[in-house]
């Protein structure tokens, strides 16, 4: 039972869910077209279970670094369960580098447990068609593993694909979209839609216009996620991600934006 728990808590609800200065447009005279980063932002999400609050989500943009006139963002991801669920005591860390076009460069990820903390790890070397694996034990200097698989293409980890579906939101268009988890290669299907809907939270006492996504996880992953999943982005230049729901494997869990820190932002107001 205690294992069965710490499924539906998971990760990679970041499928569901950037950028430059700006992405690829679906109006250049749009200017909610735009979508735009911002360092310091920070976004934290109640994860529900049925009617069972099981933790939160906290999401941030720590930095972004401008090589030859580009941008690389970087942003972490701190996972914790609450203290009143029973069976489960959960707290992950994961970060990532993107590419300008918010592909991977880098992914970690750290597992805090009682006995141990174990820490998975990602270079995505596209020049030489290479992404570097290790896995091991935090303060181990061995790593229980340690290798490098041959890619062909640009792929996303569980925190980039986030990013990604956030700055492509609002334009009508699918996508089959490499992803690297857990050691091995597979796809997410995502179809982004351009049409207004409107979506209430327990944070805001209106409705938040905002654009749909819908898509399925081809894979099963260490978290449990598998098969469909829909997210809701404000429709705005920030983009905000701020309802998911999806599959994991015994049941379907919801993501809910509670709180935020981003300047000069409020959830837009849907209209009739």
């Amino acid at each position: 039972m205690k294992e069965r728990l710490k499924i539906i808590f998971l990760l990679p609800f970041f499928l569901f869910l950037g950028s430059g200065q700006q992405a690829a447009n679906k109006n250049v005279d749009d200017p909610k077209s735009e979508k735009k980063l911002q360092v310091g932002e920070e976004l934290v999400y109640v994860v529900k279970y049925s009617v069972m609050r099981l933790g939160e989500i906290k999401l941030k943009i720590t930095k972004a670094k401008e090589i030859y006139g580009k941008l690389y963002y970087s942003a972490t991801a701190d996972i914790d369960s609450y203290p009143s669920v029973p069976f489960v005591d959960l707290h992950q860390v994961y970060e990532t580098t993107m590419t300008p076009d918010y592909y991977s460069k880098y992914f970690k990820g750290v597992i805090k447990r009682s006995e141990d903390t174990s820490f998975s790890q990602y270079n995505f070397d596209y020049d030489n068609s290479t992404i570097k694996i290790k896995e091991g034990k935090v303060n181990d200097s061995v790593s229980m593993f340690d290798t490098t698989v041959s890619v062909d293409k640009k792929y996303q980890d569980g925190l980039s694909i986030f990013y990604y579906a956030r700055m492509n939101s609002g334009q009508q268009k699918k996508e089959d979209i490499p992803t690297f988890m857990d050691k091995k290669k597979a796809t997410t299907d995502i179809s982004f839609e351009d049409q207004d809907e409107d979506v209430s939270i327990d944070a805001v006492d209106y409705d938040i216009d905002c654009v749909h996504i819908e898509g399925e996880a081809h894979f099963i992953s260490v978290f449990g996620l598998t098969g469909d999943f829909e997210g809701w982005f404000s429709n705005d230049e920030a983009a905000i991600p701020i309802k998911a729901k999806m599959k994991v494997l015994i049941g379907n869990i919801t993501l809910e934006l509670k709180s935020w820190k981003r300047s000069g932002w409020e959830p837009p107001k849907y209209k009739d």
